[in-house]
C-alpha cells in the first residue's frame, strides 16, 4: 500500500470485482479516515484504566484491537487534540507503567481494510 500511496495518482478499491471507490490517497484518506490510530502496551493489569483513559479522550474511541496488555484504539480526529493524547500517556506514565505507545493517522491500508468491511457487510447473503 505504501508503494500505491507514493506511486500512483489514483487509487481504485475493488472488492468482489465491483469498483468500491476511487481517488488518490489523499482523497481516500480525508473521505474514508478521519481517525488517529492511538495503539499502547502495558501490563495486562492496567487494561482497563487505559480504556477508561482513552474514552476521556475521545467519547466515540473504538478499540479496535487487544492482546495481551497491546490496545488500539481508533481515535476520531474531530473529538480529539494532538497534545491531548500526549497529556494523557504522560498522565498514565505517573500511575503505572507503560511500555509502548504511538499516534498514527489513518493509512491508506486502514482505508482500503475500512471499504473491503464495508462492502463484504452490505453484500451478506
Amino acid at each position: 500500500m505504501e508503494e500505491a500511496e507514493h506511486l500512483c495518482d489514483s487509487v481504485g478499491i475493488f472488492v468482489d470485482g465491483s469498483l468500491q471507490s476511487i481517488g488518490n490517497a489523499k482523497q481516500l484518506k480525508a473521505r474514508y479516515g478521519g481517525s488517529y490510530v492511538f495503539t499502547i502496551t502495558t501490563s495486562s493489569d492496567n487494561e482497563q484504566e487505559v480504556e477508561r483513559l482513552v474514552c476521556g479522550l475521545a467519547v466515540s474511541a473504538n478499540k479496535t484491537y487487544h492482546i495481551s496488555g497491546t490496545q488500539k484504539f481508533e481515535l476520531p480526529k474531530n473529538e480529539v487534540r494532538i497534545v491531548d493524547v500526549f497529556e494523557v500517556v504522560e498522565a498514565a506514565k505517573s500511575k503505572f507503567t507503560v511500555q509502548a505507545w504511538g499516534l498514527v493517522d489513518t493509512s491508506l491500508e486502514d482505508v482500503f481494510i475500512k471499504v473491503t468491511r464495508a462492502a463484504e457487510a452490505f453484500n451478506v447473503i
